[in-house]
């Protein structure tokens, strides 16, 4: 969503008002005469859905290190003392920051969001006419949250009201399944009723009824019930989602929204608002951020794999915005520029745009496009005995890559493969891969020989809240840490 440039102060007084310093994921209540203050009009809790976009838009920034650096596609060519390198080398513990950021950005944005749906109920559409909208988008807000909170996690305290400072300090880990049962399902299943097909102006970027279809989808298909994920993901094919003809397009910042887009994190370079993609994953290399127009260093993280770049055929027309041309770039002459020794030789391109400012990037973050709902559907239906059905939406991605297509005499298991070998060839560096090894339970499988134990499937509960609460009845330690 475009965030504006101008901050009004009831956004500001909001976000001063929900922010967390040392309280317990976010769940103390504020006064609620002051809160009154601030919810009086439509426009107030338009402003408050947009200030709980601030806590999420900053946690997806990191969300690289958490979704693709822990798997096989991603990993720190050159170490670093960083939470990145943590999170390759599987030597990550619960002190570390970005477990402490992970934890209190999603409980900011649910504390917003439950703050939003408890304000609303005293209001009708009369005074607030988008009330339907607004509380379909904290919901599906709430969910996304919830959503990527027990799938990095497991268990957590699952608050959907406000409650006490007593009871906050008094609330248990809830089980995952009735997480996914109690709150993210319906939350996205009202999101889906609510949530208009489309927006105009401003609103251009929110959450839309097709992005919580598709999202569901997803859920459903991570807690294997594969008949409602087909079913879900098949109403999806019938919104007008198209895959783009040419695969680099999805990465041309100057047109975020197009056939293939359903749901981004979005980014506004030039006024402060953008991301840090673009510099963080490029190689330190002056020239080469002069010749693609990017303002300061490159950070040189989130590096391709050399098993992840051996995987592409050649003509493969996805190869060099995944995996760009190990060793170096080609000029604007067609000559071929090394990149200098203990310089990482490799990088993805699929965040590399010019840029108004260092670390002020237009590249967005895509939560969920058309080409995944494609690949998710086909493997739902290959898990519901429908392998001959399946075959022809994987064929869909092969076809825009310019590659063979699959033959359609694959058997379950033969086209479980392909998908899987898709779903890395097309999907690299989106946040995707590390919870399909997981969800497939393959993950110790593929990642045990970098270092990764059973128990890190999961990743440790921040060290500042185990301390806070201080009671292993209430907040228990995830084992192995």
């Amino acid at each position: 969503m475009i965030m504006k440039k101008k901050i009004y102060i009831s956004v500001c007084l909001f976000l001063i008002l929900s922010s967390c310093s040392q309280s317990f994921i976010d769940l103390i209540p504020v006064s609620s005469v002051t809160v009154d203050i601030i919810y009086k009009t439509d426009k107030d809790f338009s402003d408050a859905l947009t200030a709980t976009y601030t806590p999420i838009r900053n946690q997806y920034q990191d969300f690289w290190m958490l979704a693709d650096m822990r798997a096989d596609d991603s990993w720190e060519e050159y170490p670093k003392n960083n939470d990145q390198s943590y999170c390759d080398l599987f030597t990550l513990h619960s002190g570390h920051g970005i477990m402490n950021n992970t934890w209190q950005r999603y409980y900011q944005a649910i504390f917003r969001a439950n703050t939003i749906l408890r304000k609303i109920e005293d209001f009708d559409e009369s005074s607030i006419p988008n009330k339907k909208r607004y509380i379909g988008e904290a919901r599906f807000l709430r969910a996304l949250c919830y959503f990527d909170l027990v799938r990095i996690f497991g268990a957590i305290p699952a608050v959907t009201l406000d409650i006490s400072v007593s009871e906050a300090y008094k609330t248990p880990r809830t089980p995952v399944e009735s997480i996914y049962n109690d709150i993210i399902i319906p939350d996205f299943q009202a999101a889906e009723s609510a949530l208009p097909a489309s927006y105009t102006g401003t609103n251009v970027g929110r959450p839309t009824t097709g992005a919580a279809k598709a999202l569901l989808g997803r859920v459903y298909l991570t807690i294997k019930d594969f008949p409602k994920a087909e079913s879900k993901l098949m109403e999806v094919t019938t919104m007008g989602y198209e895959l783009l003809p040419n695969f680099n397009d999805l990465f041309d910042y100057s047109n975020k929204r197009h056939k293939e887009y359903i749901y981004n994190i979005e980014y506004q370079g030039g006024v402060n608002g953008g991301s840090v993609f673009t510099n963080s994953f490029l190689p330190n290399f002056p020239e080469m951020a002069t010749f693609f127009g990017v303002v300061g260093q490159g950070l040189e993280n989130n590096n391709p794999t050399r098993a992840l770049i051996a995987m592409f055929e050649d003509h493969d027309t996805r190869k060099e915005m995944t995996v760009g041309i190990p060793g170096g770039y080609y000029n604007a002459a067609g000559e071929f520029r090394p990149l200098p020794v203990f310089t990482c030789q490799t990088y993805t391109k699929k965040y590399l745009t010019r840029e108004p400012a260092r670390e002020d990037s237009p590249a967005d973050w895509k939560v969920i496009r058309y080409g995944d709902v494609l690949l998710m559907l086909a493997e739902a239906m290959n898990e519901n005995g429908k392998t001959e059905q399946a075959i022809p939406y994987l064929n869909q991605i092969r076809k825009r890559a310019g590659v063979d297509e699959y033959p359609t005499t694959m058997n379950k298991a033969e086209t479980f493969a392909a998908i899987e070998k898709e779903r890395r060839l097309e999907l690299s560096f989106e946040g995707v891969r590390w919870f399909d090894l997981v969800r497939w339970g393959k993950a110790y499988e593929v990642m045990s020989s970098k270092g990764m134990q059973p128990h890190m499937i999961l990743y440790p509960i921040p060290l500042s809240q185990v301390q806070l609460i201080n009671d292993p009845a209430i907040l228990p330690q995830n084992p192995g840490y």
